[in-house]
């Protein structure tokens, strides 16, 4: 989730497919999941996440998507995204020293609102990405480094007890999980309580995080599981990079997003994973 400059000539976004190092689960993993295809897209437009509308098309996020207004007043990041009922849910941050995260939802209509949550002692300035529960209520969010928690907040504009047109947004009882995960920059639901999430830590794991029952606004705890290691695969060598994740409920797939290293890094490797149990 830390911004990188975008160096190296455009002729490089397309299909860079050498394999360096790879890894599918096994049907014995939790969850079960298995490759099943690969695609790219611009780091710029796309590097910093995605989400599935209802039609089944991606929505991708990079530091190119950040609206000019919203830079102007400090936002200089944007996180892994997510879409519910229509609605898009942004995760912007500012500069070292923020004092404040925000989150943007977008409706259907193109209406942006603006919710503003002042930083928690001990919260990081981080926003790494928004997930929003099955049941539209709960956003869940994350900070960067190694955490033992995710940040839950009651969902923007979806959830009765925030501002109708933007306003402030504080903190619901969070997710303490069983072990600290380093680096978390994308979360998605693939039940009321099951996350799968990315790290970007060396092995580049694809996490699992089982919640005792849905979210509800009060504190959980989470079981933390590794399900596999996103695949690092270029013809440039150096480090790569996970981000987002999401989880599309009507085809049942899972995409994890990796940007590439060294002059590669224009491209950003979409990972699809079919579920096998």
């Amino acid at each position: 989730m830390i911004a990188k400059p975008l160096r190296a000539a455009a002729v490089l976004a397309g299909s860079l497919a050498l394999t360096v190092v790879g890894s599918t689960a096994s049907a014995a993993s939790p969850g079960g999941w298995t490759e099943s295809g690969t695609s790219y897209t611009g780091s710029l437009t796309g590097g910093q996440g995605l989400a599935s509308r209802a039609d089944g098309s991606l929505l991708y996020r990079g530091l190119g998507s950040i609206p000019l207004a919203l830079r102007v007043k400090g936002w200089n990041h944007i996180g892994d995204p997510d879409i519910a009922q229509g609605h898009v849910f942004d995760a912007y941050q500012g500069a070292d020293g923020a004092t404040s995260k925000m989150y943007a939802v977008t409706t259907p209509g193109g209406q942006r609102y603006e919710y503003v949550h002042q930083l928690d002692p001990g919260e990081a300035l981080n926003n790494s990405f928004a997930a929003v529960s099955p049941d539209a209520q709960w956003l869940v969010s994350g900070e960067w480094g190694g955490r033992n928690r995710l940040q839950v907040f009651p969902a923007p504009l979806l959830n009765p007890a925030t501002p109708r047109t933007g306003g402030a947004l504080p903190q619901a009882g969070q997710i303490t999980l069983d072990r600290t995960v380093d680096n978390i920059q994308g979360c998605d639901f693939v039940s009321a309580t099951r996350l799968v999430c990315v790290s970007d830590d060396v092995a580049k794991d694809l996490l699992q995080v089982d919640l005792p029952h849905a979210l509800d606004g009060s504190a959980v705890t989470g079981q933390v599981t590794t399900l596999l290691q996103l695949p690092k695969r270029s013809i440039c060598s150096g480090t790569f990079e996970a981000e987002g994740v999401d989880y599309d409920p009507h085809s049942g797939t899972l995409r994890a997003e990796v940007v590439q290293p060294g002059i590669c890094v224009v491209s950003t490797t979409v990972y699809s994973y079919s579920p096998t149990s």
